[in-house]
């Protein structure tokens, strides 16, 4: 059976650079740079989101801080081994890179009138099982683990947030369950205190679902459909 991994996971990003490239790691002589990018929301706020790419993709005369480009890729993570504990980085790997001018280009025939800026989908399992709160202002949300397979027996572990009626309905799926999301890529602000009072502020990243479906139960559902119309 083909399997085209790349449907589990796929995302576009669109928005300006931020911060030089610095170097990340070389895979059999290809070098792998990480630079940070900027997304607007729709409110006043952005994410910042760190971007891992070939220096394949590379122009040095347009990556350039303020530079406005669109990154196709995916949403990748492994870890890191620090202070005797593994660390969970999250990533965009960029599969390819458009530059200003190459973008309007590249948005022609796209259903939406207003192009998307920042969009993930993933079809993974949930290999945790759901947190459910609420806030102290009443918002419901859920927290997700998925695992999206990808190529040579790898998986990218993504964690995920859910609101509202969503993270209700989150919080009694299975560990195991297939689901399909689509939602943003997010970068979120917080503090973590330790046992001697100090605490540091760090920076969680994470897809903010929009949009969830359990994939055996879209199955199901057509092939009732196929059977009744016989």
């Amino acid at each position: 059976m083909n399997i085209n991994y790349a449907d589990n996971n796929h995302l576009t990003l669109m928005g300006k650079v931020t911060s030089e490239k610095r170097f990340s790691h070389e895979i059999y002589g290809e070098c792998f740079y990480i630079f940070d990018m900027e997304i607007p929301r729709l409110s006043d706020i952005s994410d910042i989101i760190p971007v891992t790419i070939s220096e394949r993709l590379i122009l040095d005369d347009k990556l350039t801080i303020g530079a406005n480009i669109l990154i196709r890729g995916q949403f990748r993570s492994y870890n890191s081994y620090e202070n005797e504990k593994n660390k969970l980085i999250l990533t965009v790997f960029a599969k390819d890179i458009f530059y200003e001018e190459e973008i309007e280009e590249q948005l022609q025939g796209e259903d939406s009138k207003e192009p998307v800026s920042n969009e993930v989908v993933l079809t993974g399992y949930i290999c945790k099982k759901p947190i459910y709160r609420q806030t102290p202002f009443g918002r419901e949300i859920s927290d997700l683990l998925l695992a999206v397979n990808r190529a040579y027996n790898k998986s990218d572990y993504i964690p995920a947030i859910a609101w509202g009626r969503t993270a209700r309905f989150c919080q009694n799926i299975e560990v195991g369950t297939e689901v399909r999301v689509i939602g943003r890529v997010q970068s979120r602000t917080y503090e973590k205190k330790f046992e001697d009072g100090t605490a540091v502020t760090k920076v969680a990243y994470e897809v903010s679902i929009g949009s969830l479906e359990i994939i055996e139960e879209k199955e199901k559902a057509s092939e009732e459909n196929e059977e009744e119309a016989m």
